[in-house]
């Protein structure tokens, strides 16, 4: 088990040699990652393993914790999201290869050199577990909104609707 996370490393020879790589990354660190964000602050807890499973499939398992903080598009306060990313990444030469992976396998199409770097796969796994849509899940709508719904629910059902007369027939 290694702290340090390489910047860039030879991912066929990482997964022959089975290793693992644990520790922390500051959020900071990870630009496109925080443009997406609200702030920057807190580190990503990772643990990153490479292998090969029973069938000879060449494999990366990731595992990252992250405290992202996102804005609340239902009140347009900051939260922090606690994003968990568990996932194993098929790691394939050419698209191609993409059709033999097993099922719970993301593909992960590596370079013919070879090289990848650890902190962009990490990174790249939590943009696309970020929510499309962010939602505080204890956040409600502020009080301005529900007054000012209700008032143009009743706003918009004038006395000379064209449909009232159906809405009288439905009730029989």
């Amino acid at each position: 088990m290694s702290v340090t996370l390489p910047v860039s490393v030879d991912v066929w020879r990482m997964i022959s040699a089975r290793r693992s790589f644990e520790g922390k990354l500051p959020i900071a660190r990870m630009k496109r990652l925080a443009a997406a964000l609200a702030s920057a602050e807190g580190e990503v807890e990772y643990a990153l393993d490479f292998g090969t499973d029973d069938f000879g499939v060449a494999y990366i398992a990731l595992r990252a914790l992250a405290p992202l903080t996102l804005i609340c598009q239902r009140n347009l306060e900051p939260f922090v999201f606690p994003l968990q990313v568990d996932t194993r990444l098929g790691v394939i030469r050419s698209e191609r290869e993409e059709a033999a992976l097993l099922e719970g396998y993301e593909p992960l199409l590596v370079d013919e050199d070879g090289r990848l770097s650890p902190a962009d796969v990490i990174e790249d796994e939590l943009l696309l577990g970020l929510p499309l849509v962010p939602v505080n899940p204890e956040s409600e709508l502020p009080e301005e909104v529900m007054v000012s719904e209700a008032a143009d629910e009743v706003a918009a059902e004038p006395e000379d609707n064209p449909f009232a007369i159906l809405r009288g027939l439905k009730k029989h």
